[in-house]
């Protein structure tokens, strides 16, 4: 069961700038995946989609390698949706010039900026910083306790291994009204622990297997803000899925693409080639929540019941070199379709 009104869940879409194919088959270029990015936000502000996210990498099969400055770009096209990264690698970055970066956002979009930090899913930006990856944990451990001192707004002193001190330090631009911070995590229980020790945002990203088995994180992320005395926010969902007008066309639309996707990744970290009975298997019962705006429907209500969501962000683009057309078909469906079927069903259960 849901805890929150239905009508107080929200609702979004999340992703990488992946680089989509033209109705000839041919790939856009990085400038063109960037400005499509944008075309898709401006379709989701305008259906009613409550959040827009776009993730940071440094890979070739991904457009966006700065998601401050997609954000700011999508900010002065749209007028309602909260707009995140998903996510800012702090590991990787300053945490001075990444609060410098979304307070900007804020005022740029009236107050809808939230920030989702993370480790990363993939290691290129540490390399290409300068940063070495036997210090993973621990650059993200000392960086986000400075972001921590950083969102409160005033004058900062503190010290670390991993960047140059700060006494009394003052950052500018101030916000108006604070930035909304979240921790994306992937399944430890001592990222979870540490997201509530700051009293941030838990974001999980559930990218393969039964939804339902990240219910343990989701207790222990309460049970812990209980104990160290912060707030339990409600907890978001990142995972994959696309629409399309028929689960058959879904599927079909995006199986090829998809599994190559997944083998350009899974070369680099020892998966097995997808078959086709892996990809049912894992739309049927996994994360992957593809089909028709009713199936689709169905899924998310029953991830947002088991888990007690307050949040889904479905990662619409990471499913293939998909044509551009599909894209923004999925989007539409999503925010016309999707999201007020999924609040219908959770208000009748």
């Amino acid at each position: 069961m849901t805890t929150l009104d239905p009508a107080d869940i929200e609702f979004g879409l999340d992703t990488f700038g992946d680089i989509p194919r033209k109705e000839d088959g041919t790939l856009f270029t990085h400038a063109e995946a960037i400005r499509a990015t944008l075309y898709e936000a401006v379709l989701a502000d305008e259906i009613g989609v409550d959040t827009f996210t776009v993730g940071e990498h440094h890979r070739p099969d991904y457009a966006i390698s700065s998601p401050p400055t997609m954000l700011a770009g999508i900010a002065t096209a749209t007028k309602r949706m909260k707009l995140a990264s998903g996510v800012t690698v702090l590991s990787s970055d300053d945490p001075v010039r990444v609060f410098q970066q979304f307070a900007t956002l804020d005022a740029l979009s009236n107050g809808r900026a939230e920030v989702i930090l993370g480790r990363g899913s993939f290691t290129e930006s540490f390399p290409l910083f300068g940063y070495k990856l036997e210090d993973y944990n621990r650059l993200f451990e000392e960086k986000l306790n400075l972001w921590a001192e950083l969102v409160q707004e005033h004058p900062v002193t503190w010290s670390g291994d991993t960047r140059p001190a700060l006494v009394n330090a003052d950052v500018y631009p101030k916000t108006e009204n604070g930035l909304t911070t979240w921790v994306g995590v992937g399944g430890s229980p001592e990222s979870v622990i540490r997201t509530a020790r700051y009293g941030f945002r838990l974001m999980l990203a559930i990218i393969g297997g039964a939804p339902v088995r990240f219910k343990p994180y989701v207790d222990l992320y309460k049970q812990a803000t209980e104990q160290l005395g912060t707030t339990a926010h409600p907890v978001g969902v990142h995972s994959p899925g696309f629409v399309a007008d028929s689960d058959e066309e879904a599927k079909e639309l995006i199986f090829e693409e998809y599994a190559a996707s997944q083998h350009r990744i899974g070369v680099t970290r020892g998966w097995p080639p997808l078959t086709r009975n892996r990809f049912e298997a894992e739309i049927n019962h996994g994360a992957l929540t593809v089909g028709s705006p009713e199936t689709v429907a169905r899924k998310i209500a029953n991830t947002v019941r088991a888990l007690d969501l307050g949040r889904y962000d479905m990662v619409y683009s990471t499913v293939g070199q998909i044509p551009h057309a599909a894209r923004m078909r999925s989007v539409e469906l999503y925010g016309t379709k999707v999201i007020p079927m999924v609040r219908d069903i959770l208000a009748e259960s």
